[in-house]
């Protein structure tokens, strides 16, 4: 199944922005192999760096020295370690059940001939466009603007990136129910900015994607294929010139817009709604409601779509669909997308080797019944154990972190502890797994599998509609190294891949597990207070329950926090965007600082040891900085940096601890040190 963009990619605030997963790599931190009893990787450390003056690479310099980017890969670290385990663990489950001649319909037969689909790469090639003959016979036979929208109807379940997206969530002011919710979409490229910015990477970028439209639909046979591409990339720039902004995109309320059909027809007087629900197999009686998040691009888009020929709009969707279908496809076609998408986009020099390939696309379609055997296999009690009672610890911290601050008045404390003690936690899997029953997965038919994939998922979460809301659903399978925070169901989730060293050391001393996945924690339940967070109360409902100077005083200290960050540039000409980072960078600082005091509750006030050098203190920071050793190609950072809500991972580093009162006093930082913050500079808001 391709990505699809639908509330489990939009909404959840996770830990990182990219996700993935054997044994370590020797071009992975070598130390996190054969983890020490300390837990520190001191062959990672650069000791002729001082941490009064660069703690990250104090802490991970000597890794960055030695380590190269793998030639697949468009960045590298510690994450990314563990993302290839998960990766190995995969491809031995998949290799088994492809194997397994397991009987037809069972989960085993599903998995196992997803991927065998993927792995015959002589039937693929056999096959050239042939999978996708009958739906691009079907675009071309598009021939009013009816037709146009009963085919944007079609294409979401199939999760085809068309000029918007529709997906069902939770009612974010009525977390009892669910909602149907638009979304803008529509782009070739990764954002707006690729379109409209005169950065000049960015333009050689948007022109090498003009080759790359024509050259695919050339590939495919369209005739005219470079004026067909122009028209394309027009309606393209229509789009990019009308959506929102990442950082107008994380204002919960200004994206919350309820309207009836009535309304949206009003909205939208051009497009046939009706049209679109037939052919998306929208029951209308399902439609009494509907979130449109972003009203002035759907207004923008109604009349782009009056203005636009239908033959115009046949080219765009062939387009899109070729480009969303090419990795499943002959070698032409996937050789042609993975050029522009990932070695131009984000400067990766080799495509992944196959059985890479075709674990990420058995991972997107159908990962949670993969997942199922993967925790049989990698995930201990244990290991669940251990996290139950470091994030008790956390909630701990952070009530008393709420009492102790200064500058919150007590009717506002007393309803952020009532949002705290309603918060609920996800630890490994799922107690309950999806139903996957009404899946048919043919082996030699990787395309069907994809699609039928598609629409399994789309109708599950139709069918959501009218009905209770699922509280052991996940967003995530537990095969992901990442974790997030759900606001309309206030629910932080840990999966079982990122319980592992860096970040999860069972044999190691508390200060680093505090430090690594208590911070991760911390971070988590920091989202439910960030700046966009704080929003929701503890139902899961936007609802201010804010006191005005306490709203006042938070929107200040955030401010502060955001101008640090805005002034950082890892690209000479290019600065972190402190407002789109904003939730991000809140998350990282008051979950670090949770963390800590967590870590020094439960030493019950007995003194930590020494280890390797190192106090208790020392490690606990240590423990935070090792999580972020990562590297990044030039146009994945720049990307990233108009993308990513999350700050670059040096960043996510120095810029945290700089702010926090007990790193100076662990490491002895003074005035003329580099890390030195002065305490009237350092901002606290959790």
């Amino acid at each position: 199944m391709k990505n699809p963009v639908s509330f489990t990619a939009l909404i959840p605030l996770c830990v990182l922005a990219g996700c993935a997963g054997g044994p370590s790599s020797q071009e992975a931190p070598a130390a996190a192999a054969q983890p020490q009893q300390s837990g520190l990787f001191l062959q990672n450390f650069d000791r002729s760096v001082r941490p009064q003056d660069d703690f990250y690479r104090f802490v991970n310099g000597q890794w960055l020295a030695v380590t190269p980017i793998p030639s697949d890969r468009s960045n590298y670290g510690a994450f990314t370690l563990l993302q290839e385990g998960a990766e190995h663990n995969l491809r031995q489950i998949l290799d088994e059940s492809a194997t397994a001649n397991a009987p037809k319909g069972s989960e085993t037969q599903k998995v196992g001939d997803f991927y065998a689909s993927f792995m015959d790469e002589a039937s693929i090639e056999a096959a050239g466009l042939q999978p996708l003959q009958s739906e691009l016979a079907r675009i071309d036979a598009l021939a009013t603007k009816k037709e146009v929208a009963e085919h944007i109807g079609r294409a979401q379940r199939q999760f085809v990136n068309h000029p918007f997206a529709f997906f069902v969530a939770i009612d974010e002011k009525n977390s009892t129910q669910y909602i149907s919710t638009l979304y803008q979409s529509g782009l070739g490229m990764p954002d707006r900015d690729y379109y409209l910015s005169d950065d000049e990477r960015l333009k050689s970028i948007r022109a090498k994607y003009q080759v790359y439209v024509k050259d695919m639909l050339a590939l495919a046979g369209t005739p005219n294929a470079e004026q067909a591409a122009k028209r394309i990339y027009d309606i393209e720039l229509s789009l990019a010139k009308a959506h929102w902004t990442r950082v107008e995109n994380r204002d919960a309320q200004k994206t919350y817009n309820r309207y009836d059909m009535p309304a949206l027809a009003k909205l939208m007087p051009s497009f046939d709604w009706t049209a679109f629900l037939a052919g998306a197999q929208v029951p209308a009686a399902k439609m009494q409601a509907i979130v449109v998040t972003q009203p002035s691009y759907f207004e923008a888009l109604d009349k782009v779509i009056a203005q636009t020929p239908v033959d115009s709009w046949r080219e765009y969707f062939r387009f899109r669909l070729l480009n969303t279908y090419a990795p499943d496809l002959s070698s032409a076609f996937v050789n042609l997308h993975f050029d522009f998408n990932d070695r131009t986009v984000s400067g990766v020099e080799t495509i992944k080797p196959r059985w890479k390939r075709g674990v990420e696309t058995v991972e997107n379609a159908i990962g949670e019944l993969v997942g199922k055997v993967y925790v049989e296999r990698h995930f201990s009690s244990d290991a669940k154990e251990r996290m139950d009672a470091l994030v008790g610890n956390l909630k701990a911290a952070y009530s008393e972190g709420i009492d102790d601050l200064e500058w919150m008045t007590p009717e506002t404390k007393q309803k952020a502890h009532a949002k705290l003690a309603r918060f609920t936690t996800k630890i490994g899997y799922p107690d309950k797994w999806r139903d996957w029953s009404a899946l048919e997965v043919r082996r030699g038919d990787l395309v069907g599998n994809d699609m039928r994939a598609a629409a399994v998922t789309f109708d599950r979460d139709l069918a959501k509609l009218g009905g209770p809301i699922d509280k052991t659903e996940w967003l995530m399978t537990p095969q992901t190294v990442n974790a997030y925070y759900y606001p309309p169901a206030n629910e932080i989730v840990f999966p079982a891949a990122i319980l592992q060293p860096p970040f999860f050391n069972v044999a190691a001393d508390d200060a680093i597990n505090y430090g690594a996945i208590g911070g991760v924690i911390g971070h988590e339940i920091s989202h439910g207070f960030d700046d966009q967070g704080r929003r929701y109360d503890g139902d899961g409902n936007l609802n201010d329950w804010w006191a005005p100077a306490d709203n006042e005083e938070f929107t200040r200290r955030a401010a502060l926090l955001g101008a640090q960050y805005s002034a950082l540039s890892p690209i000479p000409g290019i600065n972190v965007n402190g407002d789109l980072t904003m939730g991000e960078n809140i998350a990282d600082l008051a979950g670090l600082q949770m963390a800590y005091r967590a870590y020094k509750l439960s030493l019950k006030g007995k003194e930590a040891p020494v280890i390797d050098g190192f106090t208790g203190d020392q490690r606990f920071f240590i423990g935070w900085a090792q999580g972020w050793a990562r590297k990044y190609r030039e146009d994945e950072l720049r990307k990233r940096l108009l993308t990513d809500p999350h700050s670059p991972s040096e960043y996510r580093t120095n810029a945290v601890v700089a702010n926090v009162d007990e790193f100076h006093k662990a490491f002895g930082v003074k005035p003329g040190d580099k890390m030195y913050r002065a305490p009237q500079e350092r901002v606290k808001i959790w």
